[in-house]
């Protein structure tokens, strides 16, 4: 039988692709940051772009934290949907679909922000001009089959906010709609939530930082794996096989 571990793992960070995030969100101060808090696990989530996940990626490659390609998308209902990937090329299939459903629209930096394309460094390389900050013309529902569909692992987002989040805008989970968890922001406990909201009752949750700057990711979700994958993460919002997810403080960061 394969060993098991506990891995810290941050699976909604933002970084200078998203246009509400702070600069200091580079890949190395991201990875630092993760190094920090102790977390071998983090998913990088813009909102509707992969452009800054590969440079994430390539930052942790000397140590030893595995990133997951993704992103965050704003449904028709204006539900916030993470997505999180095992491979770029799944991820980069998936932003082609999703800018195929997005309003043929310019950004505006001056009531937005900016949206930039950066390096593993933190090197600036492009601006991406078109409007990522709104809703792509898919339904809740078209978005977790789309992004199963490309063999990844979608999530509805903060679903006890009050605004942008599946309880908020539709709530309740549709009928029929299979969910293998869900996640939960740092303001609420795991049980707390499954008392707000009943439907949580039996699936996995995990809860991130939504971070859109360093002070903001965590480190609480502790996930019982055989090896930092998707796959795994699969089975341990299951909770099969051994595979399970802990809440709760954040562990030491280790040496």
């Amino acid at each position: 039988m394969a060993n098991r571990f506990l891995v810290a793992a941050d699976l909604h960070v933002h970084t200078v692709a998203s246009a509400c995030a702070e600069v200091e969100m580079i890949p190395p101060l991201i990875v630092r940051r993760a190094r920090e808090l102790g977390l071998g696990l983090i998913g990088i989530a813009d909102h509707h772009s992969v452009e800054n996940a590969a440079a994430v990626a390539q930052a942790a490659t000397s140590c030893g934290i595995r990133v997951l390609p993704g992103m965050e998308v704003q449904t028709r209902e204006e539900v916030h949907v993470l997505c999180l990937f095992e491979e770029m090329r799944q991820a980069l299939d998936w932003q082609a679909l999703v800018w195929e459903h997005l309003p043929p629209m310019n950004n505006r930096e001056e009531f937005f922000g900016a949206q930039f394309v950066v390096d593993w460094r933190g090197e600036h390389l492009r601006t991406n001009e078109r409007l990522l900050q709104t809703s792509v013309d898919l339904a809740f529902e078209q978005v977790l089959k789309g992004v199963e569909e490309h063999g990844g692992l979608a999530l509805p987002a903060h679903v006890d906010r009050p605004r942008s989040s599946l309880f908020a805008n539709l709530g309740m989970i549709p009928w029929g709609c299979r969910l293998l968890g869900a996640e939960i922001s740092r303001h609420i406990t795991p049980d707390e939530a499954r008392r707000r909201f009943p439907q949580l009752q039996d699936i996995g949750l995990v809860q991130s930082g939504d971070a859109h700057r360093l002070e903001e990711m965590i480190g609480s979700t502790r996930l019982c794996l055989e090896a930092p994958t998707l796959a795994e993460l699969r089975l341990a919002l299951l909770g099969l096989g051994g595979r399970g997810i802990q809440l709760g403080e954040r562990p030491k960061p280790g040496p």
